[in-house]
């Protein structure tokens, strides 16, 4: 059985709209685009994604990240994101996927992603794709948090954990603090 691993940039205030770019992510009119981007905190994770057997992207995290990481080929990351198998819980795509090495699970989230937990492999690493957590919490399929806290409040935007969610205790495993402040603190379901 494979475990299923959130990996997110947060603000000290949880909330994990657009990280990387100020046009990533500008629903509701979020205008604070970006803000993760000065802290470098991704750097740090290399062992939750390096180790990893594919990566489980909601829809919009998915066609954001096909956007962006195929084109930067001068990143060793774009490399590592092409080679790595990519699941998409969606129920509006259609197949082919437009990047390789990507396949779709078609289907209410929770179901599909509970079908591929229970197949063999190594980990598979949730990255943004707020939705798709959310659903994931709420069926008790997620097995750890790698949370990169950053030292700022941005008081508005979309929260990883909404109000509606589910309560869930949390155990911390470990945490590091970056030179920058990012505190990357890791938890397992208590």
């Amino acid at each position: 059985m494979r475990r299923i691993v959130v990996c997110t940039n947060l603000s000290l205030d949880g909330v994990m709209q657009a990280p990387g770019r100020p046009d990533e992510d500008t629903r509701d009119g979020f205008q604070r685009g970006g803000w993760a981007v000065p802290y470098a905190a991704m750097q740090h994770i290399g062992a939750t994604i390096g180790t990893a057997g594919g990566l489980l992207f909601g829809r919009r995290t998915y066609e954001d990240f096909f956007a962006v990481w195929p084109k930067r080929k001068e990143s060793p990351f774009s490399a590592v994101l092409d080679a790595m198998p990519k699941y998409v819980a969606s129920c509006t795509l259609h197949e082919p996927l437009p990047w390789v090495n990507s396949k779709l699970l078609r289907g209410e989230a929770a179901t599909t992603v509970a079908k591929l937990k229970n197949s063999d492999g190594a980990h598979l690493v949730v990255m943004g794709s707020g939705e798709l957590v959310r659903a994931l919490l709420a069926a008790r399929l997620v097995d750890e948090f790698v949370l990169l806290i950053h030292p700022l409040v941005l008081g508005t935007g979309r929260r990883l954990f909404g109000e509606d969610g589910p309560a869930v205790k949390l155990q911390l495993a470990g945490s590091t603090t970056t030179d920058k402040g990012v505190v990357i603190a890791t938890y397992h379901p208590a």
